[in-house]
């Protein structure tokens, strides 16, 4: 859980940077897929978690 609230940190800073600084568009651009590389990696990490627990 904390490598996941690190990556959104480091996105919201790198997409701010990107957006705010005339010629750093590309950190933007990065800021995003970290982002989304973040959300998927939360979502496998949250399904795998369900499968283990038997039903009751």
């Amino acid at each position: 859980m904390t490598l996941f609230l690190f990556l959104v940190i480091v996105a919201i800073a790198l997409g701010i940077i990107g957006a705010v600084v005339h010629g750093l568009a590309y950190l933007l651009a990065i800021a995003v897929v970290v982002f989304v590389a973040d959300l998927l990696f939360i979502t496998v990490r949250w399904s795998r978690r369900t499968k283990r627990r038997p039903l009751r």
